[in-house]
Order: C-alpha cells, then structure tokens, then sequence
C-alpha cells in the first residue's frame, strides 16, 4: 500500500492510495472524496458549508424527526445517565457519561465524556428509591457545582432534606 500526498499548487491538491485519489482539495479548502469517507477523530469548522443533506431539507424537516411542532427552536440533549446510587454506585447506561464519583452519601459527580462548550447548560434529575417501605419517599435534587467537565449533584429525601442514597437517578444535560 502506497499512501502519498501530491499538491501541484501550494492551495490544492490530493491524498492518494496506491496511486488513486481518496480525498482532493480545491482553491477554496474545499475537500472531496469520491467514495465514501470515514472520519475517526474531530472534524472542525462552523458548519456554514454541511453538505450532503437531502435536497430540500428545511428546519421543518428537523421538527418532525423530533416529532415537535411550532416555531421553537429545537435543542438536544447533550448528555444523560441512569445510574445506581446505593452500594457500588454503577452507571445502568448512559449517553456522553465517562463516569460517576461517588462523592458521600447522596453526593455524586457526573463527568463528561465530551465537555460542554461552557456551565451554562441546563440540569434535568429525576430518581426514586424503589426498595423504600414507603412509596412518598420521592427525591429532591440539588446542583452543587458546574464545570464543563462534570456536574455535581445531591440527592435528598423529600421527607428529610438530608443527602440519601437512591437506587434510581437520572439526569440529563440540555445546551
């Protein structure tokens, strides 16, 4: 395999394996790949130049695949987790969610796989104690700390106000 990088010009040119072109760039930056192209890593830029939509494609389009009406602009959520707070505190499954620390008692850490751009993002909890001999033992949660790499959180019984361990808890990242 022969894998070389020819530039007739010092603003275009081309990646070529085994003698054929994989990928060209034009004048403007602009780069091409005639077959399909798998990227592994970070790919940069703004996104004013995202091609490859499907002709036609509106925001429109957006707010039915989100089953969403109205003129609202559309946010995502950006990470989420379902973990076990008792005991070993273990992670059920999770989207963009490294890893939890288990701080103290009802205490946690919910570190990002990927950073949020900034703290100014959005906190969603949720969680219940499902072996309570009480069903009205719901939860209360409480944001300590923002960072872009973690947030931390604490868990409380609505009947105490004290940090309490629950075996469900949720949360969900919005930005």
């Amino acid at each position: 395999m022969t894998v070389s990088i020819k530039s007739p010009t010092s603003t275009t040119g081309s990646i070529q394996l085994n003698g054929s072109d994989v990928l060209t760039i034009d004048s403007s930056g602009n780069v091409t790949a005639p077959n399909n192209l798998t990227v592994t890593g970070n790919i940069t830029g703004d996104g004013s130049q995202l091609t490859g939509l499907p002709a036609g494609y509106t925001d429109a389009d957006a707010l039915t695949l989100f089953n969403a009406s109205g003129s609202a602009p559309v946010y995502a959520c950006r990470a989420w987790v379902n973990f076990n707070g008792t005991g070993t505190v273990a992670i059920r499954d999770s989207g963009n969610v490294s890893s939890i620390t288990d701080n103290s008692t009802g205490n946690y850490t919910v570190n990002f796989t990927t950073y949020m751009p900034d703290e100014n993002y959005a906190v969603m909890t949720s969680g219940s104690d499902t072996n309570s001999a009480s069903s009205s033992n719901s939860s209360c949660f409480f944001i300590i700390n923002r960072a872009s790499s973690s947030v931390r959180i604490v868990s409380a019984s609505n009947q105490t106000s004290s940090p309490n361990n629950f075996q469900e808890i949720h949360v969900a990242i919005l930005r």
